[in-house]
């Protein structure tokens, strides 16, 4: 097989996203062939020995593609050291060593797709791709129009004003205390939405994500996951500008 850069193996392999496969590297946590790996624009074969924290990798023979309702209180990752539940721990029967594409905070709940594809992965959390990602926000207070156009422009979280998003009212009841946005982003900064909400004096109370690209599921129950269908796979590469080759799949549902 070709030679190829060392944290797209350790993604093909479903260890980790390219990005948390480089943080691997760089903590001296991947050896090839005995070595310890740190630079990152290393290449290796596939079919060198790469291990990771001692552990041999082998490149996945089977992609999974798994769609989870998130719900509050469970962390975006496989694992986490101060031994808070985790969205794996969600995902009884699945086998395959899939970890989260992108991230949905603690308290926040909603879809999350998870994967032993590297390659779309990456594609769906490059910013350059600009994947719709739509978010049901349930404010404090009721915003005005101004505050809406000011989310719809940008506003500056950390010192950087965040890309243009598109932005909606939900109309409120008479006697509701807040308001609900549905809040479109085509980037992933970190708690994005809550900072954007914070910036306009209406923070948020509870947070959901019900779309990735194309994919939505109103039926999904809270915890529980299924595969995506072939279908849904080629709409979220076709999302992702990701000319991929298919392999069969299963439509489970738990």
């Amino acid at each position: 097989m070709a030679v190829e850069r060392l944290q797209k193996i350790l993604s093909q392999a479903g260890v980790a996203s390219r990005r948390a496969s480089e943080q691997l590297m760089l903590e001296g946590r991947v050896t090839v062939n005995g070595a310890t790996v740190r630079e990152l624009g290393t290449k290796a074969d596939p079919a060198d020995d790469i291990r990771v924290d001692g552990r041999r990798i082998k490149i996945a023979a089977r992609r999974r593609y798994v769609l989870l309702n998130k719900p509050r209180g469970y962390v975006t990752t496989r694992s986490d050291p101060q031994r808070r539940p985790t969205v794996v721990d969600l995902l009884g029967g699945v086998r395959e060593y899939v970890y989260p594409v992108g991230r949905l905070d603690f308290d926040s709940e909603g879809l999350l797709l998870l994967t032993n594809d590297g390659d779309l992965a990456a594609r769906l959390t490059h910013p350059r791709h600009g994947v719709d990602r739509v978010y049901e926000a349930r404010v404090l207070g009721v915003p005005d129009a101004h505050d809406l156009d000011r989310l719809s422009r940008g506003v500056v979280v950390d010192g950087e004003r965040t890309q243009p998003a598109d932005v909606k009212l939900v109309p409120p009841r008479r006697d509701a205390r807040g308001a609900t946005l549905v809040i479109t982003l085509r980037e992933g900064r970190n708690r994005q939405v809550r900072r954007m909400c914070e910036a306009i004096g209406h923070p948020v109370d509870r947070l959901r994500r019900v779309a990735i690209g194309p994919i939505r599921d109103g039926t999904l129950k809270v915890g529980a996951w299924r595969d995506l269908s072939d279908d849904e796979i080629a709409r979220l590469r076709k999302a992702a500008g990701a000319a991929l080759t298919s392999a069969g799949r299963t439509g489970r549902r738990r």
